[in-house]
């Protein structure tokens, strides 16, 4: 079981308040009983370090497991930052005698640029599908404008967080319809 690093933060400023409270309640406590008790001093002394080792350990074990939380996030965010989150989409007519902007080229990026882009050109007969890398915001390939505008968006838009998302915004006629 993993725990966010606030929630442990809290933990450990709760077990320091809980040991300082026990540190006073036995430190008040105990003063009354050395009057009454022969050797109650000593008791004291064992007792409250033996409280206070306790808490050492526990907070160790804390900051030992915000330590591997820490890290993790690290690891995570590397992780983040290659995955797809940057998506466009343009939508347009390839050929004058086909309409209804069937035609698309859907660039599809991490947050270094790096991807790829994907074009359908749809025409009478046939349909026609091209995957061209993108590194960088830019490809070895020779890129259409579609792509390029795809592309361009997708870097300047927001990065997707993963969440499913409800309906997407529809576009008009020439604008391009990005994933952000």
């Amino acid at each position: 079981m993993s725990l966010p690093t606030e929630t442990l933060t809290v933990l450990v400023v709760a077990s320091l308040a809980a040991s300082l409270l026990a540190l006073v309640i036995l430190a008040l406590g105990g003063g009354r009983r050395r009057m009454r008790e022969p050797g109650g001093p000593l008791r004291l002394d064992e007792a409250l370090r033996t409280i206070l080792e306790g808490q050492s350990e526990r907070i160790a074990r804390l900051e030992q497991a915000i330590r591997a939380l820490a890290a993790t996030d690290r690891r995570q965010e590397g992780l983040l930052r290659s995955s797809v989150r940057r998506v466009a989409l343009v939508r347009y007519d390839a050929f004058e005698d086909v309409g209804g902007r069937l035609s698309f080229s859907c660039a599809l990026l991490d947050d270094h640029g790096d991807g790829v882009v994907l074009t359908s050109i749809n025409g009478r007969q046939d349909t026609r599908v091209y995957a061209k890398p993108v590194r960088a915001g830019g490809s070895t390939h020779n890129l259409s404008a579609e792509e390029r505008e795809a592309i361009k968006r997708a870097l300047q838009g927001p990065a997707e967080d993963g969440r499913a998302k409800g309906a997407r915004a529809r576009s008009g006629p020439g604008e391009a319809v990005s994933a952000g």
